[in-house]
């Protein structure tokens, strides 16, 4: 199971790619909403929810938890009260945390990048604290840490995280059939 969370304020294409192509790809997806059963992305796009925070179960299971970008979507997910709690959870359970755009701030913050490569969106690098910023990568991969820059990098996001989780012959299989190679 991968949880996408979902605030107030997200990048609609953030959030929805990796939701769609994770799916294809044959890998329970599950959307929590921390403001509420329906999130409004940062350009008025309403979407619902599978669950709300209260009604998610164990994150601790999951096999990765996703924080899409945008403002105030990011900040929203950053100070939101249980993000430590469900960044912990799914460490220990072995899973991924994989964040795009701006909420790379929110591993970086903590201190989960330092020593590691990572990307966000350009003007956030300082929120990367100690981390090594890959310049013009897509998608990076380091640990059980997958970042990524911007919107316009949600596919090879969301194609990292299938290889992270299903191996790179379902990442290929995924690409190939949504490309129409």
């Amino acid at each position: 199971m991968v949880y996408v969370i979902l605030a107030d304020g997200f990048e609609e294409i953030e959030a929805l790619t990796p939701v769609d192509v994770l799916r294809r790809a044959g890998i329970e997806v599950t959307t929590v909403g921390i403001s509420g059963k329906t999130a409004t992305g940062a350009h008025g796009i309403r979407v619902e929810c599978d669950v709300t925070a209260d009604g998610a179960g164990d994150i601790s299971k999951a096999e990765a938890l996703v924080f899409p970008g945008g403002m105030p979507g990011a900040s929203n997910i950053d100070g939101y009260p249980e993000t430590d709690g469900w960044i912990a959870s799914v460490l220990a359970g072995g899973g991924y945390v994989a964040a795009i755009c701006a909420s790379p701030m929110i591993l970086g913050k903590r201190g989960y990048l330092a020593g590691r490569s990572a990307v966000c969106v350009p003007g956030f690098e300082e929120y990367l604290v100690g981390a090594s910023v890959v310049k013009g990568a897509d998608a990076v991969r380091d640990g059980k840490f997958i970042t990524s820059r911007c919107m316009g990098t949600a596919f090879p996001f969301a194609l990292e995280i299938v290889e992270a989780l299903r191996g790179r012959e379902v990442r290929d299989a995924t690409e190939k059939a949504v490309l129409a190679l």
